[in-house]
């Protein structure tokens, strides 16, 4: 063998890498954000996630529809009790309980596929070693160059699933923008 092709099998090996490491590299994001979740690692959550784009997709799934038409402001004449209580009340509705899902044991919950506050408690070794087996296993619902969809199915009901969506922040650094959660724990 020539040293030319010696250099040319090298060059097209690097691209191969090269192509492998970037195809996978959001499937090694979600794996690092399930290991900082199961580890406690606060530091590696907060880089592996875009809590403001995170928040706002989570406060949009769990906010109650608004009614269709509002009702007419109370009179003061016709209902002054109304009035006194519209005065009194808050004029913002209050926050959706997102926070539950971005904490740590939320993240470990959801990226285990349970909800947050119903996952099991960490199994013994062999325990793990069976619930790896069995599954469910996340999947790559979609990828493309810039974003990747990663589905994890809830362990006793297959298909509820809850989908990651992680966007490229730069040629290898992935970062979590969006969690959708399964349809019967949105309300909007």
């Amino acid at each position: 063998m020539t040293l030319q092709k010696r250099i040319w099998d090298l060059i097209v090996l690097a691209i191969f890498v090269f192509a492998a490491a970037f195809v996978s590299a959001p499937w090694f994001a979600f794996r690092a954000l399930k290991a900082a979740a199961q580890y406690e690692d606060v530091q590696a959550i907060g880089e592996l996630v875009d809590f403001p784009a995170v928040r706002s997709g989570l406060t949009a799934q769990l906010v109650a529809d608004a009614p269709a038409a509002k009702p007419e402001a109370p009179s003061i004449w016709r209902d002054p009790m109304g009035v006194f209580k519209k005065a009194v009340e808050p004029l913002a509705p209050p926050e959706p309980k997102v926070d539950r899902y971005l904490t740590v044991s939320g993240f470990n919950a959801l990226t285990r596929g349970y909800p947050p506050g119903a996952a099991p408690t960490e199994p013994s070794s062999g325990e793990a070693f069976k619930r790896a087996i069995k599954g469910p296993h996340p999947t790559i619902v979609y990828w493309d160059p810039n974003r990747v969809r990663i589905a994890v199915g809830r362990p006793e009901a297959r298909r509820k699933t809850t989908v990651f969506t992680f966007e490229r922040r730069a040629l290898f650094t992935w970062k979590l923008v969006h969690i959708r959660l399964p349809a019967d724990e949105r309300q909007g």
